[in-house]
């Protein structure tokens, strides 16, 4: 009986390392990430010149981390929009304008990079974000932004903004409106911190210059 019971016990503890082991390994290529596209969690794609076919991206159904950065991009791969357990997408340096109109499709999407994108319609994008109902942090880093869009304050459910290494003169009042914002941050601008008078308003705000 005791031999019976510590087999199971073995076969449980394998079963869960096993599991942890795919869950945390991260894949560098197209290739090797179709083996098995069901066991992917984390795909990173950065430094490619990728083509996929739009129907490749319905097989990683357990995917939660894409990244592609700088993989020359002038608009995002047809269906990317497809990975309905998507968290945390970076597509930083990249040339692309637009985000696609059914980007809302990523109804799980938590965080955004959207770092080095210097040719990003940032008004058009913010109006597409608003329609994600999970985005809690988002990244506009070295984007060379010197406004930033009114509607940027209706992403009620945003917590965490990076808007650093930009050209921005003042603390724009619309990322303070943001309902649930905790965190902004703002270093590496043209914003000179001895003139933030407002701290009291805003105390349960986090700003970093």
């Amino acid at each position: 009986m005791k031999k019976i019971t510590l087999s199971i016990l073995f076969t449980i503890v394998t079963n869960i390392l096993f599991s942890q082991e795919n869950t945390s390994k991260e894949y560098n290529s197209i290739d090797s990430a179709l083996l098995n596209p069901e066991k992917v969690v984390h795909l990173n794609l950065n430094n490619q010149k990728i083509e996929i076919a739009p129907a490749i991206w319905k097989q990683f159904i357990n995917l939660e981390y894409l990244s592609l950065v700088n993989d020359g991009l002038t608009e995002l791969p047809l269906g990317l929009t497809d990975l309905q357990n998507l968290k945390i997408l970076d597509l930083s340096s990249n040339n692309f304008t637009q985000l696609p109109v059914d980007f809302f499709k990523l109804l799980n999407l938590e965080e955004l990079y959207l770092n080095d994108e210097k040719n990003l319609n940032l008004e058009s994008a913010i109006q597409v974000l608003v329609k994600l109902p999970k985005l809690k942090s988002l990244h506009l880093e070295n984007d060379q932004i010197r406004t930033i869009p009114s509607d940027i304050s209706k992403l009620a459910n945003l917590e965490f903004l990076y808007i650093n290494n930009n050209k921005l003169k003042e603390v724009p009042e619309q990322v303070l409106k943001i309902q649930n914002i905790k965190f902004i941050d703002m270093h590496e601008n043209e914003i000179d911190p001895k003139n933030w008078n407002r701290k009291n308003l805003y105390s349960n705000i986090t700003i970093k210059f």
